[in-house]
């Protein structure tokens, strides 16, 4: 068994190898360092050690994504086995309906989807399409990401693309740190379910909402596409890495940031801030009473 100092060690050089900025390494280590020098994780172990070593890691580096996550399903430690956690969010994704809790018809011909996860392009665009289908010819959409708890910036780009009238519409891009390179990410050209172009969208946000999720919110209210109801949410935006430290132990490593076309930034630290600010609970009958006029 590891102790908490060889843990330690293991996690912060996967952040130095991996962290999009890796100018703030240098401050990142030497805090941890400090705080497992002055006995700070003695006697900790499990869920507990993971989320004092989050604080402190948010704490030196307030960044949303950089965090230890404690697995009750032991975790292949086999380098081959590694894929940055992409296999176990296929899983998750194949269990959950690739993200999709439910697709309603309410009053006043108004449809509401509600998102809980952000699925693969590849795998999610039958699921993604089959939703959008059933709301097609719906007056308004709804579209719920109050749980949404992040997802890949593939299947945002799928969510999005449905909301323009064709693939010229640049939504953002992603830079890379291990390759230093940009990807841009468009509008799709061909999509398994008619666009939604023509009529209102509102996007349903909470002080929950998270990474793929606010990929989604942000870049429709970013380019005049939705408006936001809620609250703001949680304020994290690179594309992270999974990594096993231990059986149970992850690090979990930003390896990019996203540029947002319209805006030049993102919304790390922020938060997706709404339009309509309500509490969480009261954003579904707000978006309503807008859409039907009340």
């Amino acid at each position: 068994m590891l102790t908490n100092e060889q843990i330690i060690e293991r996690a912060l050089d996967r952040i130095e190898a991996g962290y999009v900025f890796p100018a703030k390494v240098v401050d990142i280590d030497a805090a941890i360092r400090r705080r497992l020098a002055e006995g700070e994780y003695d006697g900790l172990a499990g869920p507990a050690l993971c989320e004092t070593v989050t604080a402190h890691l948010q704490k030196a580096c307030p960044d949303k994504h950089l965090r230890l996550l404690w697995s009750d399903q032991p975790q292949s430690l086999d380098p081959a086995d590694e894929d940055g956690g992409r296999a176990a969010f296929l899983a998750l994704l194949r269990a959950e309906n690739q993200g999709i809790r439910r697709v309603e018809h309410l009053d006043g011909n108004v449809g509401l989807i509600d998102v809980r996860r952000i699925a693969y392009a590849n795998e999610g665009a039958e699921a993604i399409g089959a939703a959008m289908q059933l709301v097609a010819l719906s007056s308004a959409l709804i579209l719920d990401l109050r749980a949404c708890a992040g997802g890949a910036p593939e299947g945002a780009a799928m969510w999005c693309s449905y909301f323009f009238p064709d693939d010229q519409v640049h939504l953002n891009d992603f830079y890379e740190r291990s390759t230093g390179a940009t990807r841009q990410f468009w509008t799709t050209a061909h999509l398994p379910a008619p666009r939604y172009t023509d009529r209102p969208v509102h996007v349903l946000t909470s002080a929950i909402t998270f990474s793929g999720g606010e990929d989604v919110a942000y870049t429709l209210q970013a380019h005049g596409r939705s408006v936001v109801v809620g609250e703001t949410t949680r304020g994290g935006a690179h594309p992270t890495a999974r990594h096993p430290v231990t059986e149970h132990i992850l690090v979990t490593v930003p390896t990019a940031r996203t540029i947002n076309s319209v805006t030049g930034t993102n919304w790390e630290g922020v938060g997706v801030v709404p339009d309509v600010p309500v509490p969480a609970d009261q954003a579904l009958d707000t978006a309503l009473k807008a859409i039907r006029g009340a």
